[in-house]
């Protein structure tokens, strides 16, 4: 060949390289289906048989070959066979389904051999990450006698696009998940939601984003800020009430658990088992409480304060029992949320299905807020690196757990968007102080305000 021919087949291969890159830089996702995901299907199929092999999901399988020995000649010169059953031990490894496209990755359904259960893959998950040389592998089963597994080729939570405008009432799209869905908080469908994480992880950011979320909604929106207020003092345009003490907040949720009281009251006489059956014109208006700092609700530094602690328990747990049906919805942020705060923070974590958690620094925390939902969401939490804020382990309501990842929402977005939408705060003292029925105002409002005396732990001396 000559020197211009080469150069020019050089030329061409250099072009089709380029030209590759900036497919692949600009444009990933069709890269993906027609070009990356064929050979990675190859790939997986032609190397799953050394990977069960490694991660031992192989099983001995015991085959009977049947054979012919030759016997003893007869006089007539027939020759004469003896059968025999001989057993081989063979590796099986699981049957493997076509693996199928995903937006960030691809996933295959294989069928379990006799004795495996799902858990047996999900031990083995990390292995076949490193294996395969994804960026994680996610097991699954939604059938009997079947494992999904869910790769993911990239972490898609490096980079979220900006905050999307909220469409549904009570619901806002706070981040996305690393399936590539998007984080939706929707507190109609997961009332009560429990937030923990350190400082920087990203905590204070998901709450900015529900505030922006939340604000141009018709909705009231109630801060417990045990900071003194200076997290949530800037948004109190858009806010209907703020508490910055312990004591205030003993006040404020007096007014919730009466609110709540009035409510039921309504419901009951107009035969509604909740407030969404009501009439639209006679639906009061929801109530989304944002407490961060919760266990400065908890902490008694002497037992001069345990009565205190101990109504505000209680007012809580009230609200979170029985909020859902009348509208008033929780959400708790606090950076350290542990049993050594007492029952309280116990018998509250329960009624909070939705759980978020961040980078923690004790591993408490992370066991308070996901230990009783699945060992390996609460060992995913704990690998959370500092220089990821906004990463966290969220309980879904689909009864899965995700990794997820918050838009950035800055401080000056969501004070921006709390005096945009400052007109749309209801007042609270109209809220509290609406037409009150005769049931109201017979009710005995001591039978919510019993303290829990007994679940509040006596204070550490020393």
């Amino acid at each position: 060949m000559s020197s211009d021919g080469l150069l020019l087949v050089l030329g061409v291969l250099a072009a089709a390289a380029a030209g590759l890159w900036a497919w692949h830089h600009f444009h990933y996702r069709s890269f993906w289906l027609c070009v990356g995901f064929p050979l990675t299907a190859v790939s997986v199929r032609a190397s799953w048989r050394k990977i069960a092999l490694g991660c031992g999901l192989t099983k001995k399988r015991h085959r009977f070959w049947f054979t012919t020995v030759p016997g003893l000649v007869a006089s007539t010169g027939v020759v004469r066979v003896r059968r025999k059953w001989q057993r081989i031990a063979v590796d099986t490894k699981p049957w493997m389904w076509l693996p199928l496209p995903t937006r960030y990755g691809w996933r295959v359904t294989l069928r379990l051999l006799e004795g495996q259960i799902p858990a047996d893959y999900a031990e083995v998950a990390e292995r076949l990450a490193h294996s395969w040389g994804v960026h994680a592998v996610r097991v699954s089963s939604s059938k009997r006698g079947r494992v999904t597994l869910a790769a993911t080729v990239r972490d898609p939570l490096v980079r979220v696009a900006e905050l999307p405008a909220s469409a549904e009432l009570l619901q806002v799209t706070v981040g996305r998940l690393e399936t590539g869905a998007p984080w939706v908080i929707d507190f109609r469908t997961v009332p009560h939601w429990l937030n923990a994480g350190a400082t920087q992880s990203g905590k204070s950011n998901l709450a900015n984003a529900l505030i922006v979320g939340l604000a141009p909604q018709p909705v009231a929106l109630v801060g417990f800020d045990l900071k003194g207020g200076v997290e949530f003092t800037p948004y109190e345009p858009r806010l209907s009430a703020l508490a910055t003490s312990r004591v205030e907040c003993v006040g404020l949720l007096d007014d919730l658990v009466g609110l709540m009281v009035e409510r039921m009251a309504i419901c009951r006489t107009a035969g509604a088992r909740n407030i969404w059956q009501l009439p639209e014109e006679r639906r009061p208006v929801p109530v989304v409480v944002l407490v961060d700092e919760l266990a400065e609700l908890y902490l008694m530094a002497d037992k001069s304060e345990k009565e205190e602690i101990a109504h505000t328990s209680t007012a809580l747990l009230r609200v979170a029992q029985l909020g859902r049906a009348f509208g008033i919805y929780l959400f708790c942020c606090g950076q350290r949320i542990g049993s050594d705060l007492g029952p309280g923070v116990t018998a509250l974590r329960a009624q909070c299905s939705g759980r978020i958690c961040h980078r923690v620094n004790d591993p408490e925390t992370a066991t308070m807020t996901l230990g009783d939902l699945d060992p390996a969401a609460l060992d995913s939490a704990r690998a959370i690196p500092a220089e990821t804020p906004g990463v966290a382990i969220v309980a879904s309501q689909d009864g899965q757990w995700y990794r997820a990842r918050s838009f950035y929402v800055s401080e000056h977005a969501a004070e921006h968007a709390a005096h945009i939408y400052a007109d749309l705060t209801p007042s609270w003292a109209q809220i509290t102080a609406g037409e009150q029925t005769e049931e109201v105002a017979d009710a005995d409002l001591t039978q919510f305000l019993t303290p829990m005396t007994d679940l509040v732990p006596e204070p550490r001396k020393g």
